[in-house]
This record gives C-alpha cells, sequence and structure tokens, in this order.
C-alpha cells in the first residue's frame, strides 16, 4: 500500500493496511457482505478474487462493477480455491462443509467472514459493539436498542445481520453527518459468529435459543456454540433470558473480562442483575444502586409496540443493552415510543366484523410461531409452507387451548395438519390443496369463516415461504391485500 492509509472515523487504520496490504484474498459469494468485503480489501491493498458458483446475468453484471474496481471474480466455479489465496472470507450462508473451505483447511489457510474482517478494521477509540443474537427476534431487539441508544443522543446505526453491511460502517466510521459513531448496535447471526474468532463485545444478549439451521450446523449443541460466540471476551454485560436456560448456560461457559456481570430478562418481577415486568412497567434491577433492594421503572408496558410477550422480551433485552452501556432509563423509554416494528412482524393489519388480522410472516420457524401464538388468546391460525425439517407436536400442543380453528397451506402442510390431529383433535382444519400465491387470498376467506368477533386470525406460518412466495415478506404483502378486500367488501 504504500504510504496510503485508510481513515476509519478519525482512526488511521494502518494496523489493518499492514495486515491486509498485499495479501491475496478469495471471497466466497457476490452478495452485498460479499462484495462490500471485496471492495474494502482492495481498497486496502489487498489482491481479490472473489468465486460464486452461479453465471447468471446479474452476477455477470456484478462481476463487471467489481472488474472496474481491479477486483477478480471467477463466476460458475466455488470449489478450487484460487492459487496463492492467502486468507479466505465467506458470505454468512456458505456452509462449513464446502469443498472451498476444505481446501483452505487443508492448506492450513484461515477462513473468516465479513463481520471477522469489519472487527479487524477497526482501531484504538473505535465505537465499541452492543450485539444481539438468538434464534428470533434479533432484528427487531437490535432495532430497538438503536432507537433507544438515538434517543440518549448517542450516533448509533444497526448493523450487522441488518441494514448497510458492517465492514462499510467500520471503514466510514461516521454517521450521515461526519460525525464518528459513539456505540454501534450489532445483529449477528450465528453464520456470522461462526466465522468471527476474535470478536470482543461491550455487551452481548442471546435472546433464544431453538433448533434451527441445523442442516448447517450439524447439531443443536454446535448451533448453541455458535450462539454463545457473541459472549466470549465481554467487557460489562452478559445478557441473557431468564426464561430460556440455555442462555444463561452459554453464560457460564463464557470466558469474559474480570467484572463482566450475568444480566437476565424476565417478564416476570426481576430478581437483584435482573430486568423485568412489575405491575405493568418494565423495570430495571441490575443497572441500580443497591440492586438488592432497589429498582429503577424503565417504561411501561404500553410503551412497547406490540405489546404481545415476546416482543416486551425483546424490548428488557435491549434495555438491558443500554443500560449496560449508561443510558439513562428516561431514553429506554423515549426509544421504544419512537421505535416503529418492521412489516410482517406480528403486525396488526385490521379489524373486520369484530375480528382482529395480525401479519406475523416473519414467523418462520416454529419457535416464532409459538411466542406469536402465546401473544392472543382465540386464534384461527394461518401456517403452513417449507417445514425446513422441523416438527410441530410441541408447537400445536402448547397452542391447542388457543385455537378456534386452522388453515393450512403450502408444501409442508400435511405435518402441521398430522400434529393437530394428534394433539388438538377438536380444531377445526381446512387444508388448502394448493401453493399458488392465490392460496393466499383463499386462506383468508376460509380463516373468515372460521372466525368470531373477538378472535385473531393470526398468520403464523411456523415455515419458510419459498414454495410459494420469493420471500416472506411477499408472503405477508398477499396476507395483507386479502385482508384489505374483505374490508372493501364490507364496505
Amino acid at each position: 500500500m504504500g504510504g496510503r492509509q485508510v481513515t476509519s472515523g478519525g482512526i488511521q487504520g494502518a494496523a489493518a493496511a499492514h495486515e491486509f496490504a498485499g495479501l491475496r484474498v478469495t471471497v466466497a459469494g457476490l452478495g452485498v457482505s460479499g462484495v462490500s468485503a471485496a471492495r474494502a480489501l482492495a481498497g486496502l491493498g489487498a489482491g481479490v478474487t472473489v468465486v460464486d458458483g452461479g453465471d447468471s446475468a446479474a452476477q455477470r453484471e456484478k462481476a463487471e462493477a467489481l472488474a472496474a474496481d481491479g477486483i477478480t471474480v471467477r463466476l460458475g466455479d466455488a470449489e478450487t480455491l484460487p492459487e496463492g489465496t492467502g486468507l479466505v472470507v465467506t458470505s454468512p450462508g456458505w456452509k462449513p462443509s464446502s469443498p472451498l473451505f476444505a481446501a483452505a483447511a487443508a492448506a492450513g489457510i484461515d477462513v473468516v467472514g465479513d463481520v471477522e474482517i469489519a472487527w479487524r478494521l477497526r482501531g484504538p477509540g473505535a465505537a465499541p459493539w452492543l450485539a444481539v443474537t438468538g434464534t428470533n427476534g434479533k432484528t427487531t431487539t437490535t432495532q430497538m436498542l438503536a432507537s433507544i441508544l438515538r434517543a440518549a443522543g448517542l450516533r448509533t446505526a444497526a448493523v450487522g445481520n441488518i441494514g448497510t453491511p458492517i465492514v462499510d460502517v467500520v471503514l466510514a466510521g461516521t454517521d450521515e453527518t461526519g460525525e464518528p459513531y459513539d456505540v454501534l448496535a450489532v445483529e449477528l447471526s450465528s453464520y456470522q459468529l461462526h466465522w468471527a474468532p476474535s470478536l470482543r463485545m461491550h455487551s452481548a444478549a442471546v435472546l433464544n435459543l431453538a433448533p434451527d439451521h441445523l442442516d448447517w450446523h450439524g447439531s443443536m449443541e454446535a448451533y448453541a456454540a455458535d450462539k454463545g460466540r457473541i459472549y466470549e471476551g465481554n467487557q460489562v454485560a452478559c445478557v441473557y433470558n431468564v426464561a430460556d436456560k440455555a442462555t444463561e448456560d452459554l453464560v457460564r461457559e463464557a470466558d469474559v473480562e474480570e467484572g463482566c456481570r450475568a444480566v437476565g430478562f424476565t417478564l416476570s418481577a426481576p430478581g437483584p442483575s435482573q430486568l423485568g415486568v412489575v405491575d405493568g412497567l418494565l423495570v430495571d434491577r441490575a443497572f441500580v444502586e443497591n440492586r438488592q433492594s432497589n429498582a429503577q421503572e424503565l417504561a411501561e408496558v404500553s410503551d412497547v409496540r406490540p405489546p404481545a410477550p415476546h416482543n416486551i422480551a425483546n424490548a428488557l433485552a435491549a434495555a438491558a443493552l443500554a443500560r449496560a452501556y449508561g443510558v439513562p432509563a428516561k431514553a429506554v423509554r423515549d426509544g421504544l415510543r419512537a421505535f416503529t416494528p418492521d412489516a410482517h412482524r406480528i403486525a396488526h393489519v385490521a379489524d373486520v366484523d369484530g375480528v382482529a388480522y395480525v401479519d406475523d410472516s416473519k414467523a418462520t420457524n416454529t419457535h416464532a410461531a409459538q411466542a406469536s401464538l402465546a401473544a392472543y388468546e382465540s386464534i384461527v391460525w394461518i401456517a403452513g409452507g417449507l417445514a425446513k425439517g422441523a416438527t410441530f407436536d410441541e408447537l400445536v400442543a402448547g397452542a391447542a387451548g388457543r385455537l378456534r380453528g386452522a388453515v393450512l397451506i403450502g408444501a409442508d402442510r400435511a405435518l402441521i395438519r398430522e400434529a393437530l390431529a394428534r394433539h388438538a383433535p377438536e380444531v377445526p382444519v381446512v387444508d388448502l390443496d394448493r401453493t399458488d400465491t392465490g392460496a393466499m387470498r383463499a386462506a383468508v376467506l376460509r380463516a373468515r369463516e372460521l372466525a368470531r368477533p373477538g378472535d385473531t386470525v393470526l398468520l403464523a406460518p411456523a415455515c419458510a415461504s419459498m414454495d410459494m412466495f420469493t420471500n416472506y415478506n411477499k408472503r405477508g404483502d398477499a396476507f395483507a391485500e386479502a385482508v384489505r378486500e374483505l374490508g372493501s367488501a364490507d364496505g
């Protein structure tokens, strides 16, 4: 790199320049994070080759744009390790068993992710990271955290598994006003944590643990271990879910800095070193003086939108991380009030004939659907899609007493139908034998027939959407459109 220096938030990136200058790096994948990492590393003087197994017109267009920056792109071969590679940077979704990584391991070459690269690019005085992971609720909690930090007057961004690629944010180092970030709210997936061995957070939270992505990780134990990496080296607080012992177990197993504390969150009255709920209030007994006998009111439950139990838990986890960073109680309340949840996350669409219609298309696995179903007393459940190897007995058994009826769609609906027959045989079930996108309109119409005033028609599929829709957003959009048609027909 010669004398070139890369500035990151006023921090001279000389150490990063020394590490990557002249290094031959192979980037796996032409996705958003791969392109971001490739450009960043090339800008630091690395010789970068991007490999991808695809060869579509869109990928060729991306390749041409990268070539203009001096980056080599090899399409149609994602298995052969380019000669001379000194480091492999992977995109999050690539499995550890990929032949490219086996070749790297045989050659003694490290494989890391873009989050690891971002961490290495930080310098002295860089913004600390407050990090969030878990099977469900990561994005909402990270966005809540960022909203609370902003309410405290801090410059921040929600990054990582959401928003702007984290490498870009770290290299920029400043917000849109040109001022350096004070602190970053970082969402991390199990994939990202697997490929990021050096991370050391100010504070971090594991929201919950349930079987997910086991085809990628190989086992529940491996999946949990990757989630637990978020606690390694924590400085101030390891935030865990009191109702999910597995998260506390990860805290116990973590090697943290001296003085780092375990802080729990609970929907019940909190004990010392916990945040919880008392008489409709979110309260803190962790970051107060004399926590054995004192508590600090943070916000009202009604400040959380929507105030469903799992979302209140998200808010408590976000508040715990913010309080660990020293945010005042008022900022927690103001940040929660200012927060607007993303679409398709337990979103109220409309009331028609006294029945509420709620879109939780983001509930793409059984754990998320369980939380959604627990939020309502009497439900007509629209479910189904791609099961991804999931089983539904525990989900159905837990929700059986709340179900007015069920309408099933999608490729793997039979798995849910069979679980309903075993655990809720009295619940009426409509099995729609179709996987076209128009099936959602039919599902809403049949759900309306089953519903009674005071019920909730809940789209919480417990399955992925790709058998019928491009993604869960499109599935939720189809549900909302069908519900609006109901309302307009009545009008």
